[in-house]
């Protein structure tokens, strides 16, 4: 685990308008605060990634969606061993470089213990795309991604991914179908 030192300075930066790398359950992530545009559209041009096809936030607490989903009355399925990002309908405040081309927004409650601490620490949901370019494989440890993205990013939280051994499965909150399997 991160010390609280490494969490606040990565926290510090995000608010600041930063872009940090950061290890997820199964790969490591590039984020960012999701209202922050000039971020958002940072990172996609790091990755050659088109704002089409919106992008995941992930959150250590449901509350930290509110602003970005409607649940209704249901609730984020807990996926405490097998990582799953949902779609779920997005707010009309959802802004249109989180959604893309989607009335929905990819949504996870992260259960790793350093992606739970940033979003804690920062008392928001943040960005969540897998640190690769657009169609290559996503880093799973920070030797690749300092290779690809560190002279880019604004910090790289160190770390370790896992357990799973590659991106989340996405499933469809209305549905269950999945959109991409794990």
């Amino acid at each position: 685990m991160a010390s609280s030192q490494i969490i606040r300075r990565a926290s510090r930066l995000l608010h600041s308008g930063g872009v940090i790398a950061y290890p997820t359950e199964g790969v490591f992530g590039l984020g960012c605060l999701p209202n922050n545009a000039t971020a958002v559209y940072k990172i996609l041009e790091m990755k050659g990634r088109d704002v089409s096809k919106g992008l995941i936030l992930i959150a250590s607490d449901a509350r930290q969606l509110d602003d970005w989903i409607d649940l209704g009355d249901a609730d984020i399925p807990s996926t405490e061993s097998n990582p799953t990002t949902w779609i779920v309908p997005a707010t009309d405040a959802a802004p249109s470089w989180i959604r893309g081309a989607h009335e929905t927004v990819a949504v996870r409650l992260t259960t790793h213990p350093i992606a739970r601490a940033l979003c804690e620490e920062a008392a928001s949901c943040i960005v969540s795309t897998s640190a690769n370019l657009s169609g290559h494989p996503p880093a799973r440890n920070a030797t690749v991604l300092r290779r690809q993205f560190g002279p880019l990013v604004d910090y790289v939280v160190p770390g370790q991914c896992g357990p799973a051994r590659g991106a989340s499965e996405i499933r469809d909150i209305r549905t269950n179908r999945i959109v991409r399997p794990a």
